[in-house]
């Protein structure tokens, strides 16, 4: 007879299985040698375990077949294979398939086996990330493959990541995944300096995308790719970073110089980000576009601007409308009563 702790640890095991983990996910979690993991899941049908995970357990979930489609304003078509599952998060839906079967499910889902506060609490450090206390699982039910597509939210390019290739770790800005495979992890990564913490802005707080599947976050404008060398470092403007390997030291400096701090218009610190290690770079941060929006919309009678988002009452409609008539009557020459 198998000991009560021992048959918890084979329920919690094929729980987690079944819910869409991947195999390396599953292995480092239980301390698996994954040589024997195909023989363990053998061990536990025959135990009167019932398996029902999906096709990509077998190998990795890094072989979900995808497609970017666009130039600047791109959406990812994945295509999975029955029994697959995707990701995402609310609202990142475009199309799918008649077969593809949507559930809103608690945090990423890949944790079942735990406990309901350890999963309100692993919910809670996503939304500091930015992200929502529910994601989106789009699971193929039919007899073949089938496609589902996610769009970005803004315009940009998406990032394909494979978590298998990068050590399965990758820290990423906030707000910036878009989807991935089952059995993806996507948690909070706090950066423990107190130069960062006081100074970061954005780079304080991000996501961190564990595990050995495909992910996708995305970008807003132009995206650089940098092979940082062990000891090589690049300035940036912390708002510009989108994502790093976790061997990457993220750092602030302050810019120097009284006329650079007062008059450059680039904020008082840069970020510094020191190899070995990649890090991808956006041209255009999202809180920079809205920034720039804001900044010429039409003034309100009080003298306050009408902010995106700012739920500005009726009359600020209209001021709206009286603005963009002011500019539609100087292209067309009309001056109004002289």
């Amino acid at each position: 007879m198998d000991n009560p702790d021992v048959t918890e640890k084979y329920g919690r095991f094929v729980d987690d299985y079944n819910s869409g983990c991947d195999r390396a996910t599953l292995c480092a979690k239980y301390r698996l040698v994954e040589d024997k993991y195909d023989s363990f899941l053998e061990f536990l049908k025959r135990k009167g375990y019932v398996l029902i995970g999906t096709v990509a357990q077998s190998a990795s979930s890094s072989e979900i077949g995808y497609q970017i489609i666009g130039d600047d304003l791109q959406f990812v078509e994945i295509e999975l294979d029955p029994g697959e599952t995707a990701i995402a998060e609310a609202g990142a839906m475009m199309y799918l398939d008649s077969w593809i079967e949507m559930e809103t499910i608690f945090g990423d889902g890949s944790a079942s086996s735990q406990g309901v506060m350890e999963r309100v609490f692993g919910a809670g450090k996503r939304v500091l990330s930015g992200a929502s206390l529910f994601m989106t699982a789009f699971t193929n039910r039919g007899p073949t493959r089938s496609r589902v597509a996610f769009a970005a939210p803004y315009p940009g390019k998406i990032v394909p990541l494979d978590l298998g290739q990068m050590g399965g770790e990758m820290i990423c800005q906030k707000e910036a995944f878009l989807c991935a495979a089952r059995g993806i992890s996507i948690g909070i990564a706090f950066q423990k300096k107190l130069g960062v913490a006081i100074f970061g802005g954005e780079g304080f707080i991000m996501q961190r995308l564990t595990g050995s599947g495909m992910a996708f976050v995305h970008a807003g404008g132009t995206l650089v790719r940098k092979d940082l060398q062990p000891g090589e470092t690049l300035k940036v403007d912390a708002g510009c970073l989108v994502a790093l390997q976790p061997g990457v030291n993220f750092d602030i400096q302050f810019v120097g110089g009284i006329k650079n701090a007062l008059f450059g218009g680039e904020g008082l610190f840069f970020a510094t980000l020191t190899g070995p290690g990649t890090v991808w770079l956006q041209s255009l941060p999202f809180t920079r576009l809205v920034a720039v929006i804001n900044a010429r919309l039409p003034r309100a009678s009080g003298g306050d601007s009408v902010s995106i988002g700012s739920g500005a009452p009726a009359k600020d409609t209209a001021t709206i409308l009286g603005g963009i008539g002011g500019v539609l009557g100087g292209l067309f020459g009309d001056k109004g009563n002289d």
